[in-house]
Formats: C-alpha cells, sequence, structure tokens
C-alpha cells in the first residue's frame, strides 16, 4: 500500500491501495479567510491636498466621499511619505519606503538599498498576505512601484500587480496619463484606449467600470471569498481633465480666490471639528502673492485652471457612487471596509502661474502667459496638460505649510476616511490620533483577522514596521502609537514622536548639515506655526537624535539631493550604452522609458516601406498632443514635426514621394552658431532612400523631455502629436523602423531632474 501525507489543508486519511476499493482519495485545500471575512476596497487619490474633500472642508463636490465619511470615520492626522510611488510602497507592504527600497520614485535606482525603485520581495504586499489568507485581489488605476525601464512589454514581470499579490489589473504603470488616451494595461499586456473624447470616454469612468466588473465577476464565481479591490485613480494628478460643463460649474466658486478660498476652508474645518478652534493659517508659501496682487486676467486663467482640477476630483467621486451603489445592490457593502485617502499633499509642479500645457518648459519652450490665455477653452480637454498654480495648491492644503515634495504638513498629511457599517460603530466621527501610511496594512490585517506569513513565494519576510490604529475606530480616545515615526524625501526631513515634530526644509545642493530644524507641538499648533527650536532646545536635539537613529536603520542613508545628476546616471545605466534600436511592424506600444533616447543628441530615423501612390499615414511617433515627435506621409510628401509644448517645427518634402521608394527617414544634427555659450540649433533633414529632399533649422529640440506618453510603430495611438487625426495608420507596405542614434548626448542633469519631478 502507498500512502501520502496530506500537507494542503486536506481532510482525510488518505492512501493508495491497488485498487479504488481500498484506496482513500484527497483534495488539497486552499487558504481558508477567517470567518465572515470583510471585502477591502481601496479608493486611493493622486495629489489631492488635506482640504480637496468636502467633509474636510473644500466646496468641491465629493458627494459619495461625504457619505462615506457619515457612514464612518475621518482623521485629521494621518501622514504619507511626501511622494507618490513612496506613499504606495508603504500602504503596500505595512513597512516604511526606504525599508522596501522605494526611498524617492520608481523611476529610478541609485545603486543603495534603500533606493531600488521597486518593493522588495522580502515585504510582501497587502495582496500577497491575503492571498495567503484566501482573499482574492484585484487592482485598477495607477501602480508606479516598478521601475519604468521594467514597464515594458517584456517586463521582467515579478514587480507588476500581478507579480505582486494581485490577480487581475487594469491600469497604467507611470505616474501619470492622459485620461482621454491613456496607456492602459491589463493583466501583463498593453492594451488599446476602448474609447475616446468623442465617444465621451474619460479613464476615471473606466477604471469605475473595471472595478465594478472585477467585483461582480468574484461575486459570480467565488462568492465564499471575501475580495481586496484596489482602485488608484489618476485624479488628481496632472494633466487635470475632466468634463467641460464640470469645469464650468465651478467658475464662480472659485472666483474670489485663493485667500479668502484659505479663510473659509480654515472656518469650515473648525466648525466640523477636524482642526482645533485655536488653529491659524501660515502665512502664504514662499513665492504666492496675494490674490488681488494678480491682474484680472491672470485671476481669470487661475480660476479656470483651479476649476479644471476641482471638476477631476468631482468626476472621480461620481464613479466612487457607482461603485458604492454596486456594493449596495450586491449585497456587499455592509461588510466591505472603504478607504479613501490621497498619496501625498498638493502638488507644487504647476509652478507659481500654473499651466495649460506644462511639457514645453521642460525642454526651456516656456509657456508664455500669452499662450495660456490662447488656449483657455482648451483647458481640461484632450491635448492639455494643465496644473494649478502655488495659489492653489497653498489653498488645497489649508491649514497646513507648504506641498507636495516637502516634509512640512502640506506635503505629509492627508485625508483618510474608514468606512465599514458592520465593523466600525461611529458614524461621522473625526478621529485625531497620529497615523501614517505604513500604518494601514496592520490595521487591516488586525480587523480581518488575516495572518502574516512568514515567507512569501518562498521569501522569508521582514517585520512589519507600521503599528495598527483599529483600536481608534471605536475608541475616539486611544493614544497614538507609541514608536516614532520618521520622514525624508529628497533631503526635506521630519519626525514625529509623541505629539512632538522636527522638521527640516533642505535647499538642493545646500550642505545638509546647515540646514535649519524646526520644532512643533503638534497637539497645540495644527498648522505648524510656532516654532519652538530655540525655547525646546534639549527636545530639538533629542529629535534630531532620533531621526538620525530611524535613518539607518530603515535605509535612508546616504542622504541624496541630487536631482539631475541621480535621473541622467539611470538613463545612462539602462538605455545609455544602446545605439541602434529595430522596431519590425506589429510591435506594441513601446513605453517612454524603453523608447530610443533622442534627447540632445544626433540620430537617423529609417522607415522601410514598399511606397505606392496614395500611401499614407504615420511611420514612427513618439508622444501626444501635448509633446513629441513624428514621421509621417501625406499627399505624396514625407513630414517631419517637431511638437515642443504644442508648437509645432515642421519640415515638408520638396518633392513627391517617387512610387517603388524604399527608404523614408530624417536625418537630426546638432549645431552650434555663433560664439561659445549661444543656442544650440539642430537640423532636420528628410531622406527619401538616402537623398535629401527638405530641411529646417531652428534652436528647439528634446533637451530633456521627450513626451511622457510612448512610440508606437506604424499608427499614432494617442492624441495626435500633428496635425491629423489619430490614429493614422500607415496604409503602405512598412517592414521596419530603425532609429540609430549618436554619440554625441549632453544631458542637462538639472533639467532632466525637474522634467521627472513633474512626471512623479
Amino acid at each position: 500500500m502507498a500512502s501520502w501525507t496530506d500537507t494542503g489543508g486536506g481532510s482525510g486519511n488518505p492512501r493508495i491501495g491497488r485498487t479504488v476499493a481500498d484506496s482513500t482519495p484527497w483534495w488539497p485545500q486552499g487558504a481558508q479567510p477567517p470567518a465572515d471575512a470583510p471585502n477591502i476596497l481601496v479608493l486611493l487619490f493622486d495629489d489631492v491636498g488635506f482640504s480637496d474633500f468636502g467633509c474636510y472642508g473644500s466646496p468641491i463636490r465629493t458627494t459619495a466621499i461625504d457619505r462615506l465619511a457619515a457612514e464612518g470615520v475621518r482623521y485629521s492626522g494621518f501622514h504619507t511619505t511626501a511622494m507618490c510611488s513612496t506613499t504606495r510602497a508603504a500602504l503596500l507592504t505595512g513597512r516604511n519606503h526606504h525599508s522596501v527600497g522605494m526611498g524617492c520614485l520608481a523611476n529610478f535606482d541609485s545603486g543603495y538599498p534603500g533606493y531600488r525603485g521597486k518593493i522588495a520581495h522580502e515585504a510582501g504586499t497587502l495582496a500577497e498576505i491575503l492571498r495567503h489568507n484566501g482573499w482574492r485581489n484585484y487592482f485598477c488605476g495607477k501602480w508606479h512601484v516598478t521601475p519604468m525601464s521594467e514597464g515594458g512589454s517584456t517586463g521582467p514581470f515579478d514587480g507588476w500587480p500581478l507579480g505582486r499579490g494581485f490577480d487581475r489589473f487594469y491600469g497604467f504603470m507611470n505616474a501619470e496619463t492622459d485620461h482621454y488616451t491613456p496607456e492602459l494595461v491589463r493583466d501583463n499586456s498593453h492594451v488599446e484606449t476602448p474609447g475616446s473624447y468623442e465617444t465621451g470616454y474619460h479613464l476615471s469612468a473606466d477604471l469605475a467600470d473595471q472595478a465594478i466588473r472585477f467585483i461582480a465577476d468574484h461575486t459570480a464565481q467565488r462568492p465564499d471569498l471575501p475580495w481586496l479591490t484596489w482602485v488608484a485613480f489618476g485624479a488628481c494628478h496632472a494633466p487635470h481633465q475632466a468634463p467641460k460643463c464640470l469645469i464650468d460649474s465651478y467658475e464662480d466658486i472659485f472666483a474670489t480666490g485663493w485667500d479668502v478660498e484659505r479663510d473659509v476652508r480654515l472656518a469650515t474645518q473648525k466648525e466640523m471639528g477636524l482642526v482645533p478652534r485655536g488653529t491659524r493659517l501660515p502665512p502664504r508659501n514662499a513665492g504666492v502673492q496675494a490674490w488681488d496682487e494678480h491682474s484680472a486676467a491672470e485671476r481669470r486663467l487661475f480660476v479656470r485652471l483651479q476649476s479644471a482640477y476641482a471638476a477631476m476630483l468631482d468626476h472621480a467621486d461620481q464613479q466612487i457612487a457607482r461603485i458604492v451603489e454596486f456594493l449596495e445592490r450586491a449585497g456587499a457593502r455592509d461588510n466591505t471596509i472603504v478607504v479613501v485617502l490621497s498619496d501625498n499633499g498638493a502638488s507644487q509642479e504647476g509652478g507659481p502661474l500654473g499651466a495649460v500645457n506644462t511639457l514645453g518648459s521642460y525642454n526651456y519652450q516656456e509657456e508664455t502667459f500669452e499662450a495660456k490665455l490662447e488656449r483657455f477653452d482648451d483647458i481640461g480637454g484632450p491635448g492639455s496638460h494643465t496644473n494649478i498654480p502655488h495659489g492653489w495648491a497653498m489653498a488645497s492644503n489649508t491649514p497646513l505649510k507648504r506641498y507636495k515634495q516637502n516634509t512640512h504638513g502640506g506635503g505629509i498629511r492627508d485625508p483618510l476616511v474608514v468606512s465599514w457599517p458592520k465593523g466600525i460603530n461611529a458614524r461621522g466621527e473625526i478621529r485625531h490620533q497620529f497615523a501614517h501610511a505604513c500604518d494601514l496594512l496592520p490595521t487591516l490585517l488586525e480587523v480581518t483577522g488575516a495572518e502574516l506569513p512568514s515567507q512569501v513565494n518562498g521569501i522569508a519576510q521582514m517585520p512589519l514596521e507600521g503599528v495598527s490604529f483599529a483600536r481608534t475606530f471605536d475608541q475616539p480616545g486611544a493614544p497614538s502609537k507609541s514608536t516614532p515615526q520618521y520622514f525624508e524625501m529628497f533631503g526635506h526631513r521630519g519626525i514625529w514622536h509623541d505629539g512632538w515634530k522636527a522638521v527640516a526644509y533642505h535647499a538642493p545642493g545646500t550642505p545638509f548639515d546647515e540646514d535649519r530644524w524646526e520644532l512643533y507641538d503638534l497637539e497645540r499648533d495644527f498648522s505648524e506655526i510656532d516654532d519652538l527650536a530655540s525655547r525646546e532646545a534639549g527636545r530639538l536635539e533629542s529629535l534630531k537624535v532620533l531621526w538620525w537613529q530611524e535613518a539607518e536603520k530603515h535605509k535612508v542613508l546616504p542622504l541624496d539631493d541630487r536631482f539631475g545628476q541621480r535621473f541622467a546616471d539611470n538613463a545612462a545605466r539602462i538605455l545609455g550604452g544602446r545605439r541602434h534600436f529595430v522596431f519590425h511592424r506589429g510591435v506594441g506600444h513601446v513605453p517612454t522609458d524603453l523608447a530610443p533616447d533622442v534627447r540632445s543628441r544626433g540620430y537617423t530615423i529609417e522607415a522601410y516601406v514598399r511606397f505606392i501612390d496614395g500611401d499614407e499615414g504615420v511611420l514612427i511617433a513618439h508622444g501626444d498632443a501635448t509633446t513629441g515627435y513624428v514621421l509621417y506621409v501625406r499627399d505624396g510628401r514625407l513630414v517631419h514635426d517637431l511638437n515642443l509644448g504644442g508648437t509645432h517645427d515642421t519640415v515638408v518634402s520638396d518633392r513627391v514621394i517617387p512610387r517603388g521608394a524604399r527608404t523614408l527617414g530624417v536625418r537630426v544634427d546638432r549645431l552650434a552658431r555663433g560664439s561659445i555659450g549661444e543656442a544650440l540649433r539642430s537640423r532636420y533633414t528628410l531622406l527619401i532612400d538616402g537623398i535629401s529632399v527638405g530641411s529646417v533649422e531652428t534652436e528647439r529640440y528634446f533637451k530633456s523631455l521627450i513626451s511622457w506618453a510612448g512610440c508606437d510603430i506604424g499608427c499614432d495611438r494617442g492624441t495626435p502629436i500633428a496635425d491629423y487625426v489619430a490614429p493614422f495608420e500607415f496604409t503602405g507596405g512598412l517592414s521596419k523602423v530603425v532609429v540609430t542614434l549618436d554619440d554625441d548626448q549632453d544631458l542637462d542633469g538639472d533639467a532632466v531632474g525637474r522634467a521627472e519631478l513633474g512626471r512623479e
């Protein structure tokens, strides 16, 4: 007789005899969730400030979020990490972001353990942990915790959602995307956008549709198992895009300007009990003028930009309403934990005057105020890349200082709503305890009964570093966690412990030892106004010592404020040695970080064709309507369009392409004119079978950014780079496109760093 050991959770006494009559079968039993385990719905916003939800003091219509707050609790002391990738890493793992290798951005690997740009496998994600406990896991929206160099169709996929515990994925890998033509991924494959602006498509609605489908499929097929559905909206990261009717509806609401708006929001927060009655507004952030000091034309533009931001949040809230209504119809709402939060404070990346198209500035193509006004009606629509001015970002963060990227309150103090009708008795109450992004996962594990496995996929797991705040759900007076919480981003530093916060703003390129540390008693000074550094010098020194201890423990060191060099070094390491790219027709969409790096260099593009009369369409396109380049055929002639921030340099062949032409291309040369220090120029020369057929010279070229949209061969899948109707597929025979790069690249690292921060 043969027998085997039951190691898979099955039951009985299995054995194999000579016949079925003297054998006992056995079936493995999968992981079993705790009895009556709840579902979890995470609704994560991007770049939404502390006061932007209606239930946090804003006039923006967030009816669904406000209802969830009325059916649960909202927190006034929830903190994040000041940036996107880092907060997501902390939320997903329950550890500090440096500890798991995401010290800064997913966009680069600095070569140090805390700055890999990828979550360590020793830090299992919430999905991996819940899978071990019997949950099914679904992800919709923005991922951005995988290096961009690993975001292409060849992977590796171990850092993608399906490689980190999620069973289904629909969303985008990058920090941002156009909401009318997003760069979408389903599971491990790039897919086409299922609609257009003209058909009413918007990514936020699409993500809600997919979330509902994932939950509906789960309910139909495995109603016995709980689920985690993580919905990470692109809202309200730039570009701010929303239906025009919604944008119009906010014009009057924001006409009074950001100074009045801050006052009104703070008064509302006090009335709600969200902040203490004695809370004061800090002075305007550096560089922000009083609203009344701006001209009427400037104020008109600023109101429109803010209206687009508000409309985007309003529109996303409407999608949340649809998801919650579905849960109610499906009978799942009562035992679903719904978590609503933002990943960092409002963004400073729009600059002091905001932008209709921010992307030209990254190639020193500054958007003049007149150009902004000319595109006033485009704000929030296709082809726009709008962002709010600093004054409105400051108002979003009311009553806090500074912005995203900074470790003062405006960068790291964010809204958090938790609603669970079956498990939280509180209705509409506020909790003031300190909590951090890394504390959310331990909280969810405690209330669900899920256990932390010692290994995930055979890899021993590091301990959780977050601390559960589940006790605060029904205990308003429960204490905050006793362990300290450090902060660090781009050299900005901070530490919270026992109600006190020490914080230092760091100017890039200056000695860290010269940073001035501030000290605040957050129990009495919500908005960080009364700096007690001189009066409590001993306490401050103790907190600074504690910061260094925590920094060493959690892999924060070495401190590094080199924006440009880190990005430039990473680009050189990933693609720097590659000079030759071959794209055969049929290749899928190529993410921008894996496309030919034509910035600040000479290069040649050759498309191998079988041309006959009447053929037309795109040969290669990298970018979208906001910025990029395209080589295409129209009306029998070859055309190259350089689009920098919506301004075009176009060259058209001086002759019709002859029947039977075999190669169509462009040669780009960098030229220096005049004395040393004058602007470099570039020459774009069209080629038909290697013969020059027209050229144009311009001072404009890709200095630090091509586009955040990727590259297509034989079509243009996004908003059109030039004046044709996308996708404008090439109708002729196209076998391949070859791009050859010269070895003369000279990047401005600081400019590249600024562009990448705008992308984040």
